[in-house]
């Protein structure tokens, strides 16, 4: 354990220190008052002269939420017909077909909602142009929105008596042209260094050494294995003394899918795949891009609304969560798998089982924890090889709401949400209106609050509940028990919070479940922006109340305990009964085999 504790030690000092000078750096360049502005403020004035935006106009909430609803849905309809059309289109040469309608319907929610959830092997599916002028771009301006977001709703708590959260539009250029564009040139060029590829040659076909034996699935016209009249499934046996290296401008992408929190590989073995992650220093750069911009976030909102102390207490609060969490799941994967014991096979390195050995046991739990408290849902190991409770712990994050940092800007209002909750808390406790940062919360803003945390939880267990009761849903396990129903709680966790990992165990790219997690990442993510909005313009409309001998901190100890608990009550709790139908059963049926 003390491996463990020094492997995240050492990331968090490196995390937590960037985060300052990069948080101070956001917040200037969002608001117009760096140096870089100054520089490329020309290039910034002639895409809004050319898209006929008025930069400096301000907008109200249901404005700004208007024009973010109508650009994403753009996007989905752009997203949806460069895969639909692919075929014909250029930089397509191996010759990919155009992809299914549910699954380039799913495809194009999952990159414009931020999850970039994958149904499909990309390296068979996506051609070089679907890859950038679809997945790539939206990495971009998906994470941008996220950004715009949270400084929207941070306006909200900073201003007072206006009508104005700022412009979507200005918001969105600059978090793309001066914050994810150069932090994702400088991973690019770090990662090629470390062996990532980045061209656009044609797949290579090489000679093996051997001559491999591999058995292959028959599967029906909806894409479902076939079982003899035993329940066994049916498969081809097969030889070849040929591989096909999969070619591509991987590292561009790699860059933006960490530091955007988007998560979508390249390959469908992601972050696994040596060709995306070869080496331990490539693998410490993507988790340290993965959290940098949602830990600087913190630094950003307490510059803004003038009180430094106060981005330092959610910064606490989450990086609190983040430990216990993280040194959870490290603990369980080095431990030994009871069944191997019982067979007296050597577990020295702990449960490998799923895990890259160029990485292990550590490294791998790690990554799990911190691509499932972003929620970025790229992975270097197999997460539905994870322990029992190993697995629990990044289903768990993700449940919470997203919020142990969180995604691009989505981190940041999501616990700002939650502080809300908090001070509301605290203020029935004493008999006082709740007010947060000179603020005071209103039913309105209690209404908005309310639907943004219940928002998620309602999707999670209302479709994984329809989806153990319906043939189409079932049909996807191939682990039933308690781990089948783990793999439909996960998949909803993921889609719902806007994560994208998987325990892939469950075959996901079908029909049904392309329809049903393509609404719950629609819902789960704008169900919550509109929500926050509108709690911005209420925040923004309002007088600054001065603070009392009787108003709560909000940036000691105190309400960072305050805070943990609002997230755990509400978070962790809603789903207990769901938890231990899925990870907890699965642990004790585990520990049985002794």
């Amino acid at each position: 354990m003390t491996a463990s504790i020094t492997q995240l030690a050492i990331y968090l000092v490196v995390l937590l220190v960037l985060s300052v000078p990069v948080g101070w750096y956001i917040a200037r360049v969002m608001e117009g008052k760096s140096a870089v502005n100054r520089i490329f403020g020309g290039i910034e004035h002639f895409l809004y002269r050319l898209c006929g935006i008025r930069a400096d106009a301000g907008m109200g909430w249901k404005q700004y939420a208007l024009a973010l609803l109508l650009f994403n849905i753009v996007g989905l309809f752009v997203v949806y017909s460069l895969q639909r059309l692919q075929m014909w289109l250029p930089l397509n040469p191996a010759g990919m077909a155009n992809v299914s309608a549910d699954s380039s319907f799913n495809t194009a929610v999952s990159f414009v909602t931020n999850t970039n959830w994958q149904g499909y092997v990309g390296e068979s599916t996506m051609s070089y142009l679907t890859q950038m002028l679809a997945l790539s771009v939206q990495n971009f301006v998906s994470a941008a929105t996220g950004i715009a977001v949270a400084f929207a709703l941070i306006r909200g708590f900073a201003r007072h008596s206006s009508k104005s959260i700022g412009n979507f539009w200005v918001d969105m250029t600059r978090a793309s042209l001066y914050v994810l564009l150069p932090l994702s040139v400088l991973v690019a060029v770090v990662l090629m260094s470390q062996g990532v590829i980045q061209n656009f040659k044609s797949y290579v076909e090489v000679s093996t050494l051997e001559t491999t034996a591999y058995t292959v699935p028959r599967l029906d016209p909806q894409g479902q294995p076939l079982k003899d009249e035993k329940g066994n499934p049916l498969v081809d046996d097969m030889k070849t003394s040929k591989q096909t290296l999969p070619m591509g401008p991987v590292a561009s992408q790699e860059a933006i899918k960490m530091v955007g929190t988007n998560g979508g590989g390249f390959f469908n073995a992601n972050s696994a795949h040596p060709y995306e992650n070869p080496t331990p220093l490539s693998n410490f750069v993507q988790m340290l891009a993965i959290l940098i911009i949602p830990a600087a976030l913190c630094t950003s909102f307490g510059m803004l609304v003038g009180d430094r102390r106060q981005g330092w207490a959610i910064l606490a609060a989450m990086t609190l969560l983040f430990i216990v969490m993280a040194l959870t799941v490290m603990h369980f994967e080095q431990q030994s798998n009871p069944a191997l014991a019982a067979a007296h096979a050597a577990q020295g390195s702990g449960m490998m089982e799923g895990k890259e050995t160029r990485f292990g046991t550590i490294a791998s739990s790690l990554f799990a924890a911190i691509t499932t408290a972003a929620s970025c849902g790229a992975v270097n190991a197999m997460h539905d090889s994870l322990s029992p409770l190993g697995g629990l712990v990044p289903m768990l994050q993700m449940q919470l709401g997203e919020v142990v940092y969180g995604g691009v800007g989505a981190g940041l209002y999501g616990m700002l949400i939650f502080a809300v909750l908090a001070v509301f808390i605290a203020g029935l406790m004493i008999g006082r209106t709740p007010e947060y940062l000179g603020k005071k919360i209103g039913v309105f803003d209690m209404k908005m609050m309310s639907i943004a945390i219940l928002m998620t939880p309602a999707l999670v267990l209302v479709l994984t509940a329809i989806s153990v009761m319906v043939e189409s849903g079932l049909a996807g396990i191939a682990n039933p028990g308690a781990h089948g129903f783990s793999e439909i709680l996960y998949a909803f966790s993921s889609a719902a919070n806007n994560n994208g990992s998987a325990f892939a165990g469950l075959s996901a790219n079908t029909p049904y479940y392309n329809v049903m997690t393509g609404i719950a990442m629609w819902l789960g993510r704008f169900g919550i922006i509109v929500p926050v909005l509108a709690m911005a313009g209420s925040l923004a409309g309002k007088k600054r109340l001065a603070a009392t001998s009787g108003t709560l901190p909000t940036h000691g100890p105190l309400f960072v305990a305050l805070l943990i608990g609002a997230v755990i009550l509400v978070g962790a709790l809603t789903y207990v009964p769901a938890l231990a139908l899925g990870p907890v059963i699965e642990h004790l049926q585990m520990m049985a085999i002794h």
